[in-house]
């Protein structure tokens, strides 16, 4: 058998052969990412990656599309994170949902250049954006978010009175009660403004961490309009939990009416702008149970309500109050405690003007039913508004504490002034 021997010459052409194969793989692998889109073999193409980004910018739209929250944020605003803004372009279709797919009404600016919602968002809610803009060359651009907004737990609110659009007396503080402790009491109360028409200097005080109140140094000036501004959207007012009202409020000063109840006369004066326009008699608490001396407003009025000793720490040994009235007529209240001033009519005519007789409210003469405008209980409550002030004096009581309903007038200006954060 013939034994064939390979030469080097021979060696040198297979390897070449070899090796043209590999390089002709190689280049078939590159034209698949050449940036060359069918241009001619004569053609510029990119030959690095900055050229390439330069290329695609050139199809790319101007229009910078902004949406706040940033995505992904927490604990945003109900009223004013959400919006959406366009530089270099106009906006042409924004849409806001749920996660659920709930749409949520907004508007796009008259100059196409911002959008935001019209209406509150809800609290602990995941918010889904989609923007889309044009450039001057008709380019469009997208952009998307999401956001989950401020959950109850993470938020606080304040519940005040008067309410916006009443009318009431020249006692009544504006009085917030937030529903969550306050520890930035500062912050809190840089974002609330109330303001007299009057332009009466008016000045927070804290009572705790929950109360604030706000008053002028005396009687807010009658037919004055005040003003709170609620700019608590965002504010911390604890750690992690943040404001989310924004409001204004207004309401109205009515006629400056003032009655000064005298204990030792067992008589009440009422007075209107100044003038004295009715004395009532009256039967305040009993020695055992006297009624508090100082400056009460009344905060609430009833034309019938129930009274119960039990509520209030009157009771017999059996625990049961020591009365139960279920149809006191015409009751207004001075206290949180229970200090009310009512009509009566389970005690005998004689009792007015005469004996104090009562567990600490003061009472005037009335009728069953509160159907009688001609009795003096009648016409005090016809008369009266909320924020009215009524004065005691006289009493062997002491002065009610100033947080004990809206009765901060018990308070000199200086000490109210000294509850002030600001």
């Amino acid at each position: 058998m013939e034994k064939r021997v390979m030469t080097d010459s021979k060696r040198r052409r297979k390897s070449l052969a070899a090796t043209a194969a590999v390089l002709g793989g190689v280049l078939v692998l590159s034209a698949c990412s050449d940036g060359d889109k069918g241009g001619s073999a004569g053609s510029p193409t990119p030959n690095s990656q900055a050229q390439v980004d330069e290329a695609a910018a050139q199809k790319t739209s101007k229009a910078q599309i902004s949406i706040a929250p940033e995505n992904g944020a927490a604990n945003a605003s109900i009223n004013n994170d959400a919006k959406v803004t366009v530089t270099d372009g106009t906006l042409t279709e924004v849409t806001m949902t749920t996660a659920e797919g709930a749409s949520v009404k907004g508007e796009i600016s008259a100059d196409g250049k911002s959008w935001k919602p019209s209406e509150q968002l809800k609290r602990a809610t995941v918010y889904k954006i989609a923007a889309t803009a044009k450039d001057a060359d008709g380019l469009e651009a997208h952009e998307n978010s999401s956001f989950t907004t401020v959950s109850q737990a993470n938020s606080f609110i304040g519940n005040f009175t008067p309410d916006s659009g009443s009318t009431v007396g020249v006692g009544m503080p504006v009085s917030i009660n937030f529903n969550k402790a306050i520890t930035d009491k500062k912050a809190v109360q840089s974002g609330i403004k109330v303001t007299s028409s009057s332009g009466q200097e008016v000045v927070g005080h804290w009572f705790n961490s929950q109360r604030l109140d706000f008053r002028p140094e005396n009687y807010w000036a009658e037919g004055s309009t005040v003003t709170m501004k609620l700019e608590l959207d965002g504010v911390e007012g604890a750690e992690g939990v943040y404001g989310v009202q924004q409001k204004t409020v207004t309401f109205k000063i009515g006629r400056n009416q003032v009655s000064t109840v005298d204990v030792a006369t067992k008589t009440m004066t009422v007075k209107q702008d100044g003038k004295t326009v009715k004395t009532i008699p009256i039967s305040a608490g009993s020695p055992e149970n006297p009624t508090y001396n100082g400056q009460m407003v009344i905060s609430e009025k009833f034309k019938e309500t129930r009274m119960n000793g039990a509520t209030v720490g009157f009771t017999d040994d059996d625990g049961k109050g020591e009365y139960d009235i279920k149809d006191v007529p015409h009751a207004m209240r001075l206290s949180t405690s229970g200090t009310f001033i009512h009509g009566n009519y389970w005690g005998p005519d004689s009792i007015f003007g005469n004996s104090n007789t009562s567990h600490g409210c003061v009472g005037l003469n009335d009728v069953k039913g509160a159907g009688d405008p001609k009795q003096m209980a009648a016409w005090l409550y016809d008369h009266s508004i909320v924020g009215d002030v009524i004065i005691v004096k006289n009493s062997k009581d002491k002065t009610i504490a100033p947080d004990n309903g809206l009765n901060g007038w018990n308070m000199s200006w200086s000490q109210w002034k000294a509850g002030s954060a600001l």
